[in-house]
């Protein structure tokens, strides 16, 4: 009976996020990586509203989370070097593209790249699948301060300044202090941005 309640409570708890998402809310939640804050990869107000919690100067590109690699071909012409970065990358991968389709240029670079993570976190998988579009993902933190790599790291203001915090995965520590992050050109010229 009680993994019973337990599911349909984080059905509900999934719902929820989804309908703030929905209607241009910010969320505080774990990747593959490190904490996050995200939204809806197509709404530019809410986008904007995390340029503002971040205080993040308007001309720095954020990255966003796919789930699958259908999502990801509808947003790019993925180069056939970044197949197999993907598939051999241990570590998680973020790969810039060249020209986006449908996606705000709020998100791009200033030379209208942009990065995505083909992501491997099952929550956050089926949070994207769920709500049917990209994911931003930017560190949650102040800009030029740094990543958080469990939920205690971050500053109690941020917290406050986003519409919902998720209840998952707040003991684990990340492994990662951030993706490999690595811009790939369509005639698969490559440059490692990050290691």
């Amino acid at each position: 009976m009680l993994r019973c309640y337990c599911s349909s409570q984080r059905q509900k708890t999934m719902e929820n996020i989804i309908n703030i998402l929905k209607s241009g809310g910010t969320i505080l939640y774990p990747t593959d990586t490190i904490w996050g804050i995200g939204c809806d990869a197509t709404n530019i107000e809410a986008i904007n509203k995390i340029f503002d919690i971040k205080k993040r100067e308007k001309n720095k590109s954020m990255i966003i989370l796919v789930e699958t690699e259908k999502r990801l071909q509808d947003l790019v012409d993925v180069p056939e070097m970044a197949w197999e970065i993907i598939d051999l990358s241990e570590k998680p991968v973020t790969i810039v593209y060249e020209n986006p389709k449908g996606l705000p240029k709020e998100l791009l670079a200033e030379d209208g790249s942009i990065g995505i993570r083909l992501i491997k976190n099952d929550f956050c998988k089926k949070l994207i699948t769920k709500l049917n579009k990209p994911l931003v993902s930017t560190s949650a933190n102040f800009s030029g301060q740094k990543s958080p790599l469990k939920f205690s790291d971050i500053s109690s203001e941020i917290i406050d300044l986003v519409d919902y915090t998720v209840e998952e995965d707040r003991e684990k520590i990340s492994k990662y202090s951030g993706s490999s992050v690595i811009k790939i050109w369509s005639d698969n010229r490559i440059k490692v941005l990050r290691e």
